[in-house]
């Protein structure tokens, strides 16, 4: 009877593990719901993975499916899977933001306030790229450097 109890303890921790470890790798709604799938195009992505999560209002609604690179403009195409159950306007701003300081990068959808709605295939206008940290830094740098420097007359 103990080695019946201990099996069953020993089965409830490995079951505890493994979803934790889906919780952390971001792959607690695998086989989720229905999504629509929309596209968006930035400069810049940063650190941003697929199944990087999406978000509006601090909610996740949806992840990064897919991230290739737009030969003809020379920039980084996202594929984002939004939940059927939340609808954006067309004029949606798409970010990619920082959890924190040095966190993980999502995206962030901002809505606006057009009439139509965002289906499946529409792409994103309206994006931002992501802050890069180093770029920053330079930047900072430089302009600390060029005050410095006498004035050219």
């Amino acid at each position: 009877m103990l080695d019946l109890w201990v099996g069953l303890f020993v089965v409830a921790g490995v079951a505890a593990l493994v979803i934790l470890a889906f919780k952390v790798g971001n792959m607690s709604s695998l086989g989720g719901g229905e999504t629509y799938q929309i596209t968006a195009n930035f400069d810049n992505i940063g650190g941003l993975k697929p199944r990087a999560p999406i978000k509006s209002a601090g909610v996740v609604v949806g992840r990064v499916t897919a991230i290739t690179f737009n030969n003809e403009r020379f920039t980084a195409k996202v594929t984002l899977a939004v939940d059927q159950g939340y609808k954006f306007p067309k004029d949606t701003t798409a970010s990619i933001l920082t959890s924190g300081l040095l966190g993980e990068q999502y995206v962030g959808l901002e809505g606006g306030g057009d009439d139509q709605m965002l289906k499946a295939g529409d792409n994103i206008r309206l994006t931002q790229s992501a802050v890069v940290l180093e770029k920053l830094i330079s930047q900072f740098l430089f302009d600390k450097a060029a005050e410095g420097s006498p004035a050219k007359k």
